[in-house]
């Protein structure tokens, strides 16, 4: 991959995914993202993050008052920035507005579909 952070143009996208795993613990730390994350926010549109994902939206400072989950290890992050931690089952999604949050890879089949559902994407089953 050669694109960075500081080439995105939020303007041109409808939505952010923001995956988990260990990468936003340093991904957290980067100023560009913590922007692109606040625009999203600011702006009102879909946002979805899973697992440690949160922890970029922790660092942003853009969860408090909403209702969200993640791992387990990182419900007192949630909870110290003022979220509201829901513990769900480990295949679930969470939606709060245009947030969807889910704790684990488990959850990608609910996840992806809640995302959609906020992109507004006509969902049959």
């Amino acid at each position: 991959m050669n694109y960075s952070f500081s080439n995105v143009k939020v303007e041109n996208y409808s939505g952010i995914v923001i995956a988990g795993g260990r990468a936003p613990e340093y991904l957290r730390l980067n100023q560009k993202v913590i922007e692109i994350v606040k625009y999203f926010f600011s702006a009102n549109k879909p946002v979805a993050a899973i697992c440690h994902g949160i922890q970029i939206l922790t660092a942003a400072g853009v969860v408090k008052g909403r209702k969200l989950t993640a791992y387990p290890a990182v419900g007192p992050e949630v909870t110290l920035a003022g979220g509201e931690f829901q513990s769900i089952p480990v295949d679930g999604a969470y939606v709060d507005g245009n947030l969807v949050t889910s704790p684990a890879w488990p959850a990608h089949p609910s996840f992806i579909r809640e995302f959609l559902k906020v992109m507004g994407a006509k969902i049959e089953i």
